[in-house]
């Protein structure tokens, strides 16, 4: 993307379709003149004199306990430096939604107006009873700690300066498990620090809080060493300065054990990085250009462990691995402060989990055949969904026993049911989706390219390294709409229709009747139908010159799905094709099917749905939990609609035990737990979260994401077709270019799947 392009689609989304990245939506009814005399006056009066009766009340009837502020003024602005509190807010924004979508925690972003440390702390203190905790963010150093330091004395609530703790924290649990594989004595290392602003000197504290001793480490700033020969160094760089001068960066690491880049890329040479001892161990975490590059380090020092910022590398130290789950166990006991032991059990948690059995998700998402604790795996992957049972837990009850704890928690079991709810608020497939495709990217035809907004979904995946898009339509049309986008990559177009294309066109026409003449399929249709774009990308993935097709933008479904059933083979085993929709519900991903090709399917055909679909949800790194779906429940109707999906589940439950399967239920059994528990205490879903929905026919699951999709704005991906031997699926009518991106993340997921499949029937032959 040219950087004019670029600017644009930042701006874009920022400003469109509503300014900004966050908003305030109401928790309780509203709808009746009730709801709203009890949510103001004079109802409200009630929960107001309880507070005032003992101020513990407000976590009770208010949302302080769930509410955090991002704090800044403005003054060091990621790379951008003091650009002001206004300008500021798009990143605080940002912050917010990083809490929403991890933690499930609210935020409002407060931007303050001041670089008086007196007045930001007064403001500050003002405004604290309408928080639970305070996140200060983005404030220049030395200001930084001293606000941080007096806000902590001054508050009874949680408060942490992200840009220091954060970093300190992530990179401290990642060097607990480098040392251990390095086979490093804690006590014992030399450290070398690049950079002595506030993330590299909360850093230095914490380790030597872990055990590294102070005398050990040695930073350098812009300037060169901190010395106690400088007469401008702030009170907490003089804790690791040192008694001479004149040593240098490259002198430093003469038989270093470890260096800490948090400064400015490509300080650290190849030779410099020879000079360290054996099992080198390098943090280089300036972004977006480490201080030295990956790939050169590894080629350099076959024996290293190496972190870095980015998350193209192994090893990513990530603020995300932290302070969501830190303010999230500090909140959920009442935390009057986030102190050291509270940081530390969160450094030990993280460094507890890099070493245990990582699940499949995960795997799936980084493409991996196993994670496992070794020297590109010392730190959690930031999509893990454990974090949040695993950093926040550990951080409440080290505030409990360091005495700090308001609201302790008693029931251990239940608090971890509690946060897993908290995961299915918010779209993590999705991310985990596309992870997974940009670590091995496949080729994919837009069949309607010539359409605005498909081009603006090829353009996206492109430029995200999702996929390699190849275009198909009308070739002067696509040439025009990209110079309006700003797409000015080197993409393949190619038009069945003209002339150009006569070769590959009649090549894929013998091929077809080839395959098909015995079918009635003569040479002289398969020419004409190479015409049509869904005939001419298919037998492009067919004949291997590309790895997946996206079509049906701008046409009704049963003729975009006509071609594609007659060009594309069925997946070995496989006698009958339907589709799925993963639906992003505030409960998580749900799976319901078929709802785009079998009107009435019989009960052998649903319970092939089923299978299909179960399928289709592991290959998304999730156990499928299914519930067959009908109007009765458990025979409670001898209607033969009915009885067709009870026939479907007896076949399930007969050749496929172990499926966690169940029906037939009506749908407020199967998302209702408590419901099922009490009133079906026999069924399979007892105490089981249902992910995966098969309707009885097309229509109610048709009619059902629709109305999923429109009513609640829930986001929708597919239909993902099921049953075939190829990677092709199929565009809604009219599909948005955030649902055509998502499908196109699928496709290449899945045509990554088939490529291993091929592969291991290879092997195995």
């Amino acid at each position: 993307m040219n950087k004019y392009s670029k600017r644009r689609e930042a701006l874009l989304y920022h400003a469109k379709p509503t300014p900004g990245k966050i908003k305030v939506v109401p928790t309780k009814k509203y709808a009746t003149q009730r709801d709203l005399s009890l949510a103001y006056s004079p109802g409200v009066a009630e929960p107001c004199l309880e507070i005032a009766k003992d101020v513990q009340n407000v976590y009770k009837y208010t949302a302080k306990g769930n509410l955090v502020a991002v704090i800044t003024n403005g003054t060091a602005v990621l790379g951008l430096g003091d650009i002001g509190p206004e300008a500021s807010k798009p990143v605080m924004e940002g912050k917010a939604l990083l809490f929403k979508i991890f933690a499930d925690i609210d935020v409002f972003d407060i931007e303050i107006d001041t670089k008086n440390i007196d007045e930001f702390v007064d403001t500050v203190k003002r405004i604290s009873p309408t928080f639970g905790g305070i996140n200060l963010e983005d404030i220049k150093a030395p200001e930084s700690f001293e606000i941080e330091r007096r806000l902590k004395e001054e508050l009874n609530i949680p408060v942490m300066h992200d840009d220091q703790h954060g970093t300190a924290i992530i990179s401290s649990a990642a060097l607990l498990n480098a040392l251990e594989l390095a086979e490093k004595k804690i006590e014992a290392v030399k450290i070398v620090v690049s950079g002595a602003g506030s993330a590299a000197l909360a850093c230095a504290n914490l380790y030597v809080l872990l055990g590294v001793r102070a005398e050990n480490i040695i930073m350098f700033d812009k300037d060169g060493l901190i010395s106690t020969l400088r007469t401008d160094l702030s009170d907490l760089q003089k804790r690791y300065a040192k008694d001479r001068d004149g040593l240098t960066l490259s002198d430093s690491l003469e038989n270093a054990d470890v260096f800490l880049g948090l400064s400015a890329g490509n300080i650290l040479t190849p030779e410099m990085l020879l000079k360290m001892a054996a099992n080198p161990i390098v943090f280089a975490m300036a972004n977006p250009i480490p201080e030295i590059d990956y790939n050169v380090a590894i080629q350099t020092r076959s024996d290293i462990i190496m972190a870095t910022g980015r998350s193209d590398h192994p090893n990513q130290v990530n603020n995300v691995l932290g302070f969501p789950y830190i303010f999230r166990g500090a909140l959920d006991v009442r935390a009057t402060k986030i102190n050291e032991e509270m940081k530390m059990a969160a450094v030990k948690a993280l460094a507890a989990l890099a070493k245990e059995s990582v699940p499949e998700q995960v795997n799936i998402a980084y493409n991996e055949t196993k994670l496992n604790f070794g020297r590109d795996y010392i730190i959690p992957k930031p999509f893990d969904p454990r974090l949040i049972t695993t950093v926040a837990p550990a951080v409440a009850l080290a505030a409990m026993e360091s005495g700090v704890a308001l609201h302790p928690i008693h029931d251990w079991t239940k608090y971890e049911e509690e946060l897993l709810d908290r995961l299915g608020s918010d779209n993590k497939m999705v991310r985990l989706l596309a992870n997974r495709a940009k670590n091995d990217p496949k080729r994919v035809v837009f069949a309607e390219a010539d359409q605005l907004d498909v081009l603006k979904a090829a353009q996206i995946v492109h430029e995200e390294g999702i996929a390699h898009p190849i275009l198909l339509g009308n070739r002067d049309t696509i040439v025009e709409l990209m110079e309006e986008l700003g797409f000015d990559a080197q993409i393949p177009i190619f038009d069945p229709k003209t002339n150009t294309e006569d070769k590959r066109r009649l090549h894929y026409a013998e091929m077809y009747w080839k395959d098909r003449q015995r079918r009635g399929v003569s040479l002289l249709d398969a020419q004409k139908w190479m015409r049509e774009r869904n005939y001419f990308g298919a037998m492009m993935v067919n004949e291997g010159e590309a790895d997946a097709m996206l079509t049906g933008y701008s046409r009704n479904y049963p003729a975009t799905v006509k071609p594609i059933l007659q060009l594309i083979d069925r997946a070995p085993g496989i006698s009958l094709v339907a589709t799925t929709n993963m639906m992003m519900t505030a409960r998580g991903p749900m799976f319901l099917s078929d709802t785009a090709i079998n009107p009435d399917p019989t009960a052998d055909q649903l319970a092939k749905i089923a299978l299909m679909t179960a399928k289709t949800v592991r290959l998304f790194g999730m156990e499928p939990v299914i519930a067959m779906i009908s109007f009765s429940n458990f025979g409670s109707s001898a209607d033969p609609a009915a009885r067709k999906v009870r026939d479907a589940v007896n076949y399930l439950h007969k050749y496929y035990p172990d499926l966690i399967v169940d029906g037939e239920l009506q749908a407020d059994f199967a998302l209702n737990q408590e419901m099922l528990k009490k009133k079906f205490p026999f069924s399979k879903l007892a105490d089981k979260k249902v992910n995966t929905m098969i309707f009885p026919d097309l229509a109610s699951a048709n009619i059902t994401y629709k109305l999923l999709k429109e009513l609640d704005n829930v986001e929708s991906v597919g239909p993902i077709m099921l049953g075939l031997d190829k990677a092709v699926h199929i565009f809604q009518l009219g599909a948005s270019v955030e649902e055509m991106v998502s499908m196109a993340t699928v496709a290449v997921v899945d045509a990554q799947e088939k490529q291993k499949r091929l592969r291991n029937l290879i092997v195995k032959s």
